[in-house]
């Protein structure tokens, strides 16, 4: 099973309208990113257990096979990793 998140948008397209095109700030892309991965430890535990999970290479479109518990415990301690980040800032 191939799992896509999409690009989610923090604010609504008539909003940015008026706003200056900004760089998002630190705080701001980190909490974009801890919202993706929230999905993603959500989705993959949602899985049934029949399902396959696939993980794509670094700068590639190749995907490969992997274990469904593995990613998941590895999403879960990127996501512990990413809110403490954020706590700090």
């Amino acid at each position: 099973m191939k799992v896509f998140l999409s690009k989610m948008s923090l604010r609504s397209s008539e909003q940015t309208d008026n706003l200056p095109q900004e760089e998002p700030t630190r705080k701001e892309e980190l909490n974009r990113k801890i919202k993706e991965q929230k999905v993603l430890v959500d989705e993959l535990s949602n899985l049934k257990k029949s399902r396959k999970v696939y993980v794509q290479q670094p700068n590639s479109n190749i995907f490969f096979l992997a274990d469904k518990g593995t990613i998941l415990s590895s999403s879960k301690g990127e996501l512990d990793k990413m809110k403490k980040d954020y706590q700090d800032i």
